[in-house]
């Protein structure tokens, strides 16, 4: 992108404001003095303003959207069309066509009735009418190609409005802020800059002052093309380097054939195991459906009951076992008393029987 000087915007009588009788209050921050009953603008924050407003056409125009350019203004019109018409960027530079952004759509079906008529003359349907109904046709034709030619290829809302005089243009401004439309303007000191995104001070009368901001404005629209073309190129380029070259012979392709053996036996191996693993996986994992949870939540106040009866009923087994044990214990006790006896005598008898030998 050049680089603005204000020499340059001196010369082309960018500074020249209205008369002081004639200004607006909110322009007070871009006017540097008054001289003869004129504002002079100051071109410093001119030139401040154009290059922060070519930055972001810039970034518009490489990002794909359409910019469109508005002035209707007599002194305005074929320079704007001549500049424009370069970097093919849609334009207006007739009346105004109410509703042409917020009834988009009743637009599209005019350009789409020229583009009819032009189909109508390519396959010679046109040469069959009469001689009136094809003066009519022509007219029309005519009509279209005037107030709507440069936007033939504006399929859908441009990303950016740029104005000459938004005071003229105001149908424009008022449209493209219902539908959050940024507005690039160029704002002489007559004008309310409070309606505009992006503010460019300027004389916007002088046909020199005029053609000089939109050659800078189209240089910054013309660089985001060539971006754009750029970044499309190298995505090219990067996806044909990823294309793999096949080769033309079979002798040309065995050496890669072979060496593609080994990966192949790899990535059979490394599938099997995979293939595997999802296997197991699937098997360890059980799918719960709804009627499975529906059934636990019904079983599982019976398991907490039987839960809370089991203890009772061990409770009630401990007695006899206690019983039991009780028993169990006194029983060696009385087994001994009764044995101690039985062994005097066996003592006794054993006694006898010596004596009597």
């Amino acid at each position: 992108m050049s680089k603005i000087e204000v020499k340059d915007l001196l010369d082309a009588g960018v500074h020249f404001g209205h008369l002081t009788r004639k200004w607006n209050p909110n322009m007070a921050p871009y006017i540097y003095m008054e001289r003869n009953g004129i504002h002079i603008i100051n071109l410093y924050k001119s030139v401040a303003k154009i290059e922060e407003a070519n930055e972001a056409l810039s970034k518009i125009a490489a990002s794909g959207r359409k910019i469109l350019f508005v002035a209707t203004k007599k002194q305005a019109k074929d320079i704007v069309s001549e500049k424009v018409a370069n970097v093919n960027m849609p334009y207006i530079t007739e009346r105004w066509p109410g509703g042409m952004l917020t009834n988009f759509v009743t637009i599209r079906k005019a350009v789409k009735k020229m583009a009819a008529i032009d189909k109508m003359k390519a396959d010679g349907t046109f040469n069959t009418l009469s001689k009136k109904e094809k003066l009519q046709v022509d007219r029309l034709r005519a009509k279209l190609e005037k107030n709507l030619g440069s936007i033939s290829d504006m399929t859908r809302l441009p990303g950016a409005l740029f104005i000459v005089d938004i005071r003229r243009e105001h149908i424009a401004v008022k449209e493209a802020q219902k539908l959050n439309i940024p507005i690039f303007a160029m704002v002489d000191t007559n004008a309310d800059p409070r309606d505009v995104d992006y503010v460019i001070p300027a004389n916007d009368d002088a046909s020199k002052s005029i053609e000089k901001i939109m050659t800078l404005v189209t240089e910054a629209v013309a660089e985001g093309l060539k971006e754009r073309q750029k970044d499309k190129a190298d995505a090219d380029a990067a996806a044909t380097e990823g294309e793999v070259v096949a080769p033309t012979t079979a002798e040309e392709a065995a050496p890669a054939v072979e060496a593609a053996k080994p990966a192949k036996k790899k990535t059979k191996a490394a599938k099997k195991e995979v293939v595997e693993e999802v296997a197991a996986l699937e098997e360890a994992v059980e799918e719960v459906t709804a009627e499975e949870v529906i059934e636990e939540a019904k079983a599982a106040p019976v398991e907490a009951a039987a839960k809370a009866e089991k203890p009772a009923k061990a409770k009630k087994a401990d007695k006899p076992a206690k019983a039991k044990k009780a028993v169990e214990a006194a029983a060696p006790a009385e087994v001994v008393e009764t044995e101690e006896p039985a062994e005097d005598a066996v003592e006794d008898t054993d006694e006898e029987t010596k004596e009597e030998k």
